[in-house]
């Protein structure tokens, strides 16, 4: 692959190409896509989107989709997908960043999109199925132009753009490609969202190396277990995917050649058992961000030292990968301090040329690299900094921890203190506070441990699945008063307010409404009755100590 071509270049040296560009039940090739391609290039003509236009999107992974950012790439007018989960004043404000005239949406997203076009004051384009045809593209031949744009997830406030060179994605497309050794004869699946990086962003890695891309948009094991008949042989899963498939005997696919994860380490135990399900496939944790990726890389190799002998090292990110230049700036106590990145293939970075990625980590004497949390994450306890990453590490290593999250809370003798959000596993028996904190007493320094202990439901997570500790933070000083009972009796109870947006409370303690506010995503709820006990030594009135409540109360695992 020449190092010189840009992405556009790349895409459209396949338009006569009969090889399947989208697998599955009406297999489209790539000859069909470019020209679909040509249609909607065409289409943005007709409803004269001009040169140099950026054009967001509502769009699902489909052939169409596909071709829009193909189009939009060859005739300077960017794409940038958002994400539809997001509510109409996000999505306008997105908009708005982007000076953009107009918004481009999928028929399934009319409603939501006429809500933001309204609200941004923008024209709605409906994008319309198309038929190959229409002028024929030319490829973008300049290295500097901008191929598409994405946006950050916004766990740290509102999610900012990162256009994306034809250069750099062509540069990504080579990193990665050697990586999972993807080709002509590969076909790869995925549920990431289209507006994510591991989304379009590995999307646009396939078309560029004739690869076939299979989306499947909801995971569950019946869908899983679907694709094997269409020859899958790259795929990407997160690791409770991965956990889950296992538990269900489902997880082997006929032809999978390479499992690549993300978004979470996986559990030496968990590896055991996806080894041992899928003999002779290659696993790959790739990690970056939308900034920039793969800045560093756990390949196979890595993973079978984990199995001889090596778990620590499931926990790394593991080493710079192939092209990335990485140092640690500002290095804190232990040798900690903010991973910088510099490399072809990264879309952004500073003024002296490095991508500054916000995120703090430590490097041990063979280059592996451990993430310890974000800077804004850092807790301040009495001068001694705790990382909540680290400890949250911790923690998910007990048996009972499903999900744990770890914020500061204000304190007037430490200035700030640990308190854990946990999710509990159904299944195994509930932790005390005391048990917990003995767990984590034993791997962690003292001043790292948890001083308070929260059970919940479920974590407030972001329309990209990250967790917002910013919403838990924030929700700490508003917390109504709650006066448990040994169980809920299936009652529900509101409770008196403040000037705080959290929700009102069960009699259990667990939240009333669908979720921890309007930016919090993924929040499961519960329907109109509760049917959940007090967790052991758990949620209790907030502002009372664990012991007191758990002396009050003669608590029960959530059911």
């Amino acid at each position: 692959m020449s190092a010189d071509r840009t992405w556009s270049q790349l895409v459209i040296a396949r338009r006569f190409s009969q090889d399947a560009a989208v697998a599955g039940e009406r297999p489209v090739s790539y000859a069909e896509l470019i020209g679909v391609a040509d249609a909607v290039a065409e289409w943005l003509d007709q409803a004269r989107v001009p040169a140099g236009t950026a054009v967001p999107a509502l769009l699902t992974t489909s052939p169409l989709a596909l071709a829009l950012v193909v189009a939009g790439s060859c005739t300077r007018r960017p794409v940038a997908p958002l994400g539809p989960r997001l509510t109409p004043r996000e999505l306008a404000g997105c908009i708005d960043g982007l000076d953009a005239p107009l918004l481009v949406a999928e028929p399934e997203f009319a409603e939501q999109a006429q809500a933001a076009a309204q609200r941004a004051g923008r024209r709605l384009l409906i994008l319309p199925s198309l038929d190959p045809g229409g002028r024929r593209l030319l490829p973008e031949a300049r290295p500097d132009a901008i191929a598409a744009i994405l946006h950050t997830s916004g766990t740290t406030g509102a999610p900012k753009q990162v256009p994306i060179r034809q250069d750099r994605l062509a540069a990504r497309v080579g990193v990665s490609s050697g990586l999972m050794g993807v080709g002509p004869d590969s076909v790869y699946a995925s549920g990431s969202p289209f507006y994510h990086i591991a989304g379009l962003g590995n999307l646009a890695v396939m078309l560029a190396v004739g690869a076939a891309v299979l989306p499947f948009p909801r995971f569950s094991v019946r869908s899983w277990t679907g694709l094997g008949k269409h020859g899958v042989t790259h795929a990407f899963l997160v690791p409770t995917m991965i956990e889950r498939l296992l538990d269900a005997d489902a997880l082997t696919l006929p032809g999978l050649r390479l499992l690549q994860y993300g978004s979470a380490p996986i559990r030496p135990a968990t590896l055991s058992r996806a080894v041992s399900a899928l003999p002779g496939v290659s696993f790959i944790n790739m990690f970056g961000q939308t900034e920039g990726s793969p800045i560093a890389c756990l390949v196979h190799a890595d993973h079978e030292r984990a199995l001889a002998g090596r778990p620590d090292l499931l926990t790394s990110v593991g080493r710079a990968a192939p092209g990335i230049e990485l140092r640690l700036a500002g290095t804190y106590a232990e040798e900690v301090g903010e991973i910088l990145a510099r490399g072809a293939h990264l879309f952004r970075a500073s003024e002296d040329g490095w991508l500054h990625t916000g995120d703090l980590a430590r490097m041990d004497d063979d280059g592996y690299v451990y993430l310890i949390g974000r800077l804004g994450d850092r807790i301040k306890r009495g001068g001694e900094n705790v990382h909540p990453v680290e400890v949250e590490g911790v923690l998910r290593e007990h048996p009972a921890v499903l999900e744990v999250a770890v914020v500061g809370i204000p304190d007037e003798e430490f200035g700030q203190l640990v308190r854990a959000y946990l999710v509990l596993d159904p299944v195994v028996p509930a932790p005390s506070h005391e048990e917990l904190r003995a767990f984590a007493r034993a791997e962690l320094a003292g001043f790292k441990v948890p001083t308070s202990w929260e059970f919940v439901p479920d974590l407030p997570r972001n329309a990209s699945g990250k967790v917002l500790r910013r919403v838990l933070a924030g929700a700490i000083d508003h917390q109504p008063d709650l006066r448990g009972s040994q169980r809920c009796g299936r009652k529900r109870r509101k409770t008196r307010y403040g000037p705080s947006l959290a929700p009102p409370l069960l009699a259990c303690g667990w939240p009333r409404t669908r979720g921890w506010g309007p930016e919090a995503m993924t929040w499961r709820g519960h329907g109109s009755t509760c049917g959940r006990s007090l967790p052991a030594g758990g949620l209790s009135r907030p502002g009372r100590s664990s012991s007191a409540a758990a002396a009050s109360l003669r608590q029960t695992r959530p059911g």
